[in-house]
């Protein structure tokens, strides 16, 4: 199993891919292959350095220390996913791949020495706070973020639950720093969530890839199916905001809707570390439309199972551009009970793309826009007829019985007219999506 992940807080965890490094004749060499020895000058250079710092720094620093340092820096240095994990972050990320973890709830990155939120988990502090992706995080109660490491920053955002922080955040558009008080907890992700839209219509959203999101997937269409009478005639697929995780749940996901082809390969310098994917035969929404909801929070693992389904011309996607990370990540554990998480391979759609660094373009682009509360919204409200008009002639012959059909329809299209306003309100992207669905469904006939 391979990990998709961005930070130290990722949303995943991976086993052990690859051969294990042992230390020989004062190299490292990998057991398995044949690699070029470390240049002795060059050695020789970062021991005269390690001395230096040990001998002239300002206060004393222990070598675990320094060394420590000197590894996070070599794997930070390769690209902004690899990174070394000591014993603690290491164990908070085989906890997270659970899908139960403590904290705020995001998901951060570094970026010109600010952390940034990829994207808040759905029903914790952070989002509940108002937290969005692209976010800068510049202060942490009274620290600032400048200058700290992304592991320092993280640690400080982490805390008993209850506890109470305050974030600091720079938002493009703003005018000014955004201040949020928040109140940490226990951040147990249910990582699948479905309701029906209207009858025969149902929305599932997945807001995380954990090990059991697959199951849950499984469970949430069966219960979709039912409360749609046997009868779920189109779906709309959530994955805003949902920065990743597992891959085997990425795949579980897509061949819930794929029942043949590729879904997904991974191609490392490795043979090991490359592999393709298939779905399996089956196609739990029977064929029936599908619509994927996608946006600049989409990352990793949302990206193969859109990709996937995209290919496939099993879905359309709409939204926005996702974010493009197209790389795979590996949990190694170490001797000393810490791990390296390193970056092994790239991951394709089924077409042969790389959304590596360019995301994933959806069929159908939406702007984020809030409508507003507004009783004249053209195309919420039901078009005035005859009857409306005030003295109107009322059909002589109209029984009464066909009178109080009339009246009961027109109730219960009033309903609908406000439960349509009222969505479009909240979610005016899951509200577009809605009406296409509609659409979908009636150009097939279904």
């Amino acid at each position: 199993m391979s990990l998709f992940s961005r930070t130290s807080i990722a949303l995943a965890a991976g086993v052990v891919l690859g051969a294990s490094i042992t230390l020989t004749h004062g190299v490292f060499a990998d057991k398995d292959k044949n690699v070029d020895t470390l240049p002795v000058k060059d050695l020789q250079t970062f021991v005269e350095i390690l001395n230096r710092v040990k001998s002239d720094y300002v206060e004393p620093v222990d070598d675990k220390t320094l060394l420590e340092n000197a590894v996070r820096g070599m794997l930070a240095g390769l690209d902004p996913h690899s990174a070394y994990l000591d014993k603690d972050e290491f164990k908070d990320m085989n906890i997270v791949t659970t899908g139960k973890f403590g904290g705020l709830g995001i998901e951060v990155q570094m970026q010109d020495g600010f952390v940034r939120v990829v994207s808040p988990i759905d029903d914790t502090p952070a989002a509940k706070a108002g937290v969005k992706p692209g976010d800068l995080i510049v202060k942490i109660d009274d620290t600032p973020v400048k200058g700290l490491t992304l592991t320092d920053a993280v640690q400080k955002m982490r805390g008993a639950p209850g506890s109470k922080i305050q974030l600091t955040l720079v938002r493009e558009g703003a005018d000014k720093p955004l201040v949020l008080d928040l109140k940490r907890d226990v951040i147990a992700v249910a990582s699948v969530r479905s309701r029906m839209l209207e009858p025969g219509l149902g929305y599932l959203r997945i807001s995380s890839f954990t090990v059991d999101t697959g199951d849950s997937l499984n469970k949430e269409l069966l219960k979709l199916k039912k409360d749609a009478g046997g009868d779920l005639k189109g779906l709309v697929l959530d994955l805003r905001n949902n920065p990743g995780g597992v891959l085997d749940a990425a795949v579980k996901v897509s061949d819930a809707f794929i029942d043949k082809g590729t879904i997904v390969s991974i191609k490392g310098r490795d043979p090991a570390n490359t592999r393709e994917f298939t779905a399996t035969p089956g196609d739990l929404l029977n064929g029936h439309p599908l619509v994927v909801l996608v946006n600049g929070g989409s990352a990793s693992a949302s990206e193969i199972v859109a990709g996937a389904l995209q290919d496939d011309k099993r879905a359309v996607l709409m939204g926005s551009r996702t974010f493009g990370k197209g790389s795979v990540q590996t949990i190694m554990p170490l001797q000393n009970d810490a791990a390296i998480k390193l970056t092994t391979a790239r991951y394709y759609t089924p077409s042969g793309r790389s959304i590596q660094a360019e995301g994933i373009e959806p069929d159908v682009t939406l702007r984020s826009l809030k409508v507003a509360k507004d009783d004249q919204q053209d195309g919420l409200l039901e078009p005035i007829k005859e009857a409306d008009l005030k003295g109107s002639l009322h059909n002589e012959n109209e029984k009464k019985e066909a009178a109080a059909k009339a009246a009961a329809d027109a109730k219960d299209k009033d309903k609908k007219a406000k439960d349509q306003q009222q969505l479009a309100e909240s979610d005016y992207q899951l509200y577009e999506a809605l009406n296409l669905l509609k659409g979908l469904v009636i150009a097939r006939g279904n």
